[in-house]
């Protein structure tokens, strides 16, 4: 067996976690648990389960982004996200399976020793002793939505278990991890706050937003596989959540698109929740960035614009390009491609570089010390998400399509669009992929609503210059488990079919 990784009290300290490979979840030391003393240590705990997310964003570009029609690179296979972007079926060994598995259970061993060792005696405040376990339940169901989204069926790890416990745990199937994500997420709505005076926690709205989407993931079809669609319906029970958020008046409309996501308006009526990320402006990697916007932009620019290295390729296979689809997509007097992608730049020898590049996390009036520390934050579920997510639920329902318009016709006004009427399923999704591109959406979109299959073997068809896409099945619409996880101990996992 390969070694298991070790958190130290240490690491929680200072709000970091262990470099090396988990093989089953993170398993602590025993005296770790003597950490645990008081409100202070608690505090510290749960902030170390907020710093564990910081290769969300980095895992939802790889795996939700790439594998979308939003992006093509079809690369050589020398780039770990091509074989993503090529559907390829030998993922088992692709480090980027392990990244997403991981570090989602890191997160969730960090809050499950908060909701272990949490008591009366040892945080006597009922209010902070509350809201502190809804943090750790709504931590926990967001990485095990991840979880079950990207690979299915997963283990659960409800505590911290110790390494030999832990090499009894099978796989369990997707309903019973719904149950655990669902019944965190209800326990969350009642224990969380609906508002802090400093950002970036988890609120009651944040949950039932979360748990909004979880419904709908649930009520997608299961292509029958045992991936993370149900076949369920559960669209009035995520209208419900939806309206509750709507009509809270916590977020509002921000009239500009490109502010959303500006470094000097961070926190804005549109967030919902979003990870928190800071640039010191001073030091090297500490950790408290993000490493987001330098997946995306192209080494040549970067050589022109930047003082470090960095970025992806610009030869026309192994970047993280936008693809021509999306790009082509996008109406003249759309606002948000211009904010989110630039097409063209004049690089170091003075040529006309033609090759398109995400830049929507990207500012050069806010570069940190080096290429890992980005100060932007990135947003999880934003208000206008809450409210496209409503006209899906509608859609869904046979509600109202006065309603659904109206939403949609919010959405394109901002952009600088004219209305559209009779908005159907097929509407709403282009225009959640125009609205969300980049963040990590739009693969989620697709396999919830049943239009995964046809809508990337219709991409590969037209898009696939390099002829490097395979046919696109069902068995493709949830990743390998990692080939590190099944040599743990043989026998306990099973390899996802087609794998």
């Amino acid at each position: 067996m390969k070694k298991i990784c070790l958190l130290l009290i240490s690491l929680v300290l200072v709000f970091t976690a262990c470099e090396d490979d988990l093989d089953l979840a993170p398993i602590s030391e025993p005296s770790a648990a003597n950490f645990y003393n008081n409100t202070e240590d608690f505090e510290l705990a749960i902030n170390g389960v907020y710093n564990a997310l910081g290769d969300y964003p980095a895992n939802h570009l790889y795996l939700s982004e790439v594998r979308s029609d939003n992006i093509y690179s079809p690369g050589t296979g020398v780039r770990e996200w091509n074989p993503v972007n090529n559907f390829e079926r030998t993922l088992q060994t692709n480090p980027l399976m392990a990244t997403a598995w991981n570090s989602s259970y890191r997160g969730i061993f960090l809050a499950n020793m908060v909701l272990d060792q949490i008591s009366e005696e040892k945080v006597e405040d009922t209010a902070t002793r509350s809201r502190l376990i809804g943090e750790a339940k709504f931590l926990r169901a967001l990485l095990y939505l991840d979880l079950v989204r990207f690979f299915g069926k997963v283990p659960i790890y409800d505590k911290a278990y110790s390494p030999t416990e832990a090499l009894e745990i099978p796989r369990s199937p997707v309903s019973e991890v719904y149950t655990l994500i669902t019944q965190d997420l209800q326990d969350a709505i009642g224990s969380l706050p609906a508002s802090y005076n400093t950002p970036g926690k988890a609120t009651s709205h944040a949950a039932r937003a979360l748990l909004a989407r979880t419904y709908l993931t649930m009520s997608g079809p299961d292509y029958g596989i045992e991936g993370p669609g149900l076949g369920e319906d559960h669209y009035s029970e995520a209208l419900t959540l939806l309206n509750e958020v709507i009509s809270s008046g916590q977020y509002g409309w921000v009239t500009d698109y490109a502010s959303i996501f500006s470094y000097t308006n961070e926190n804005n009526p549109d967030i919902v929740f979003d990870i928190q990320f800071i640039n010191d402006g001073a030091t090297g990697d500490r950790g408290i960035g993000t490493i987001l916007p330098t997946l995306m932009y192209l080494e040549s620019y970067a050589r022109i614009t930047l003082p470090f290295a960095g970025g992806v390729p610009n030869d026309g296979t192994g970047g993280l390009d936008p693809s021509d689809d999306l790009v082509n997509s996008f109406d003249e007097a759309d606002v948000r491609d211009d904010a989110s992608i630039l097409m063209s730049f004049i690089d170091q020898n003075s040529n006309p570089v033609n090759h398109p590049q995400y830049v929507k996390f990207l500012s050069l009036n806010h570069i940190p010390a080096d290429r890992f520390n980005w100060g932007i934050n990135f947003p999880v579920i934003r208000y206008t998400d809450v409210l496209m997510m409503k006209a899906e639920a509608l859609l869904q329902t046979g509600g109202s399509q006065t309603d659904i318009d109206d939403i949609v016709n919010d959405v394109r006004e901002r952009a600088g669009l004219t209305p559209v009427s009779n908005v159907d399923l097929d509407m709403l999704l282009e225009e959640r992929r125009k609205e969300f591109m980049a963040e990590g959406l739009r693969w989620h979109d697709l396999v919830r609503t049943g239009k995964a299959i046809d809508v990337m073997n219709a991409f590969a068809a037209s898009d696939d210059d390099a002829d490097k896409i395979s046919t696109v099945v069902a068995n493709d619409l949830i990743y390998a488990i990692h080939q590190d996880q099944l040599e743990v101990k043989r026998g306990l996992y099973e390899q996802n079919p087609g794998y």
